[in-house]
């Protein structure tokens, strides 16, 4: 049940019927139009843009439109006022029995409260993690791990097919690189003393297992080929090592995909042909040179000719090279070759979770899906800023180059999974966030990862609670949705049903606007509502969740914190968070 969306559409039809009327025009686009709690709860329970957004197009002055609107939706069932504010803000207040029905809707769907049809099917290829298989995931992997997977739920909730991607970047130089470092594991493991790993090669000791696993193969066979023999054999190893280990930390994580594809299978499909073909035949290549970048002046810049892609026609700032002066293709032809493999695999609608320093990326690759579908394929990039390390407010230095940094196993090993997975989500992706290693373990308010758990732990304490004082009491949450909801009167109470209600409508706008983020802010909301009505009982024996002396008013409250729990519960299951029912 989706309060706001039926509201929306008895909306469209009151604008519908004025234009058959003769009091608006026909044929007004209704897609803008939005029915929402209103900022401020004092001005009512809904509210909607209705007479801004089509005063221009109806050529009316915007309260003139409201006005026309106000008497159609005053006729409404369950409407009890209609109000117009400012310049023509439509706000409206309705029947406390609207929320009772929303309510017994929470208690009657279950988890299930909240999914929606609003996807229609659609299918969504949701790309993210896709580091280079070089090493062990750290904590720059884990925010994207954590966005793209908490996406691709939130999208399946609303209706979309979801599908899960991990792009392997199996080709070039780093995984020649990668190669390079386990062979020199690999002679360690032979007894030759290898001393300091050398600049240019990786040195954690991830790769000694690989170099023992060499060994354990060829012995000392390798050691008598030339690189251009062993170097394919020790990179596919190697690769298929670290992507083992990628898969375990992954899914500690909770995060598992439905589909690993391999870069080097399509530069070996020399799928990237395909791409020139596309481009070519639509006049989107020519060979030229590109100005000096930033930074370079005409005297240390050559100019070289090389294959540019026109992206420039699709909002990029300059066109880019698909193909290098010596013939090679350039990084980001292999990429547009992904994307027009997954547009040919029939995803016209993809997502990609990339890190921070992805920025400059978003255009060009933006322009080159338009480019290859013809306009068809919609590409949403969602950025992932820097996560920054913290242990009592200090930060931890980390070090790439010496091979010391905070693997994801570390991090889950500190924390657990379930905090990992919530405290990722407390930023937008675009916004820098600090993790305090100690910060996420304080049981307090500031911890938004413990004030979730504790409401859903502490709407169990209450359902143990009442056996106390009721033995024989059915707590099953069908026989509370048949208990007299009228009885739930006070301001608080009905507040939080509202917010309950709005939980459809957020899957819905969350889904639309790719942002898993305001999950976790509105369960924080819902959480801190239930909280101040908890301590309103301690302050007001009247309205404790468990009155003594009155059945019939408890059970009303134990629908409400069933409700409650029930909300909460489908918030964590989008997050992929298990809820707790006893804090320890």
């Amino acid at each position: 049940m989706n309060l706001y969306r039926e509201f929306q559409d008895g909306l469209h039809r009151a604008v519908e019927d004025l234009a058959t009327a003769g009091e608006l025009p026909q044929g007004l686009d209704l897609a803008r139009l939005t029915v929402e709690p209103p900022r401020d709860a004092s001005h009512g329970d809904m509210a909607t843009n209705a007479a801004m957004v089509l005063a221009k197009p109806a050529g009316m002055p915007p309260r003139d439109v409201a006005q026309k609107l106000t008497a159609a939706l005053a006729r409404m069932e369950s409407v009890t006022a209609v109000d117009v504010a400012g310049p023509g803000f439509i706000n409206w207040r309705l029947d406390d029995a609207v929320w009772y029905r929303c309510l017994r809707a929470i208690l009657r769907d279950g988890t299930d409260y909240g999914n929606s049809t609003v996807g229609q099917g659609r299918r969504v290829n949701v790309e993210y993690v896709s580091a280079n298989p070089t090493g062990p995931l750290h904590i720059g992997h884990a925010r994207g791990s954590v966005v793209g997977d908490v996406l691709a739920s939130l999208l399946r909730k609303a209706g979309f097919e979801a599908i899960r991607e991990y792009y392997v970047n199996d080709a070039g130089a780093q995984v020649d690189t990668l190669a390079r470092s386990a062979y020199l594991r690999y002679r360690e493991a032979l007894g030759e003393d290898i001393g300091e790993i050398p600049e240019g090669l990786y040195p954690g000791g991830y790769l000694i297992p690989v170099g023992a696993d060499l060994k354990e193969r060829f012995g000392t066979e390798l050691l008598d080929e030339p690189e251009e023999a062993w170097l394919p054999v020790v990179r596919d190893i190697a690769v298929a090592a670290m992507m083992a280990r990628v898969r375990e930390d992954l899914g500690r994580l909770g995060v598992h995909h439905d589909v690993f594809s391999s870069e080097r299978s399509l530069v070996d499909s020399d799928k990237v042909n395909d791409v020139v073909t596309v481009l070519q035949e639509r006049d989107l290549l020519y060979i030229g040179t590109l100005d000096p970048p930033k930074g370079k002046t005409p005297e240390d810049w050559e100019p070289r000719p090389q294959m540019l892609f026109r992206s420039t026609k699709f909002g990029d700032d300059v066109d880019r090279p698909i193909k290098k002066s010596d013939g090679s293709w350039t990084y980001f032809a292999s990429d547009i070759a992904y994307h027009l493999d997954k547009y040919q695999r029939g995803f016209d609608m993809q997502i990609d979770v990339l890190g921070a320093d992805h920025g400059g990326y978003v255009k060009r690759m933006k322009a080159a899906t338009t480019a290859i579908s013809d306009g068809e394929a919609d590409l949403d990039i969602k950025i992932c800023q820097m996560v920054k390390l913290m242990y009592q407010g200090e930060p931890i230095k980390m070090s790439k180059r010496a091979g010391t940094f905070v693997t994801l196993a570390d991090l889950i090993d500190a924390v657990g999974k379930d905090v990992v997975r919530f405290f990722l989500l407390t930023r937008k992706n675009d916004a820098p966030l600090d993790f305090d290693l100690t910060a996420v373990k304080e049981q307090s308010r500031d911890n938004p990862v413990f004030y979730v758990q504790y409401a859903h732990a502490r709407s169990h304490s209450v359902m143990r609670m009442v056996l106390d004082v009721f033995p024989n009491i059915d707590l099953d949450a069908a026989i509370l949705a048949e208990a007299d909801l009228t009885l739930l009167r006070d301001p608080a109470e009905l507040a939080l049903i509202k917010n309950m209600a709005a939980w459809p409508r957020l899957i819905e706008s969350a889904a639309e606007a790719h942002e898993p983020h305001r999950i976790a802010f509105y369960l924080y909301d819902l959480a801190s509502e239930f909280h101040a009505l908890w301590t309103k009982g301690k302050e007001r024996p009247e309205l404790r969740f468990v009155v003594s002396d009155n059945l019939e008013l408890t059970k009303a409250r134990l629908a409400l914190v069933r409700g409650l729990q029930t909300v909460i519960a489908s918030g964590l299951q989008v997050l992929g968070v298990e809820p707790v029912e006893e804090m320890r």
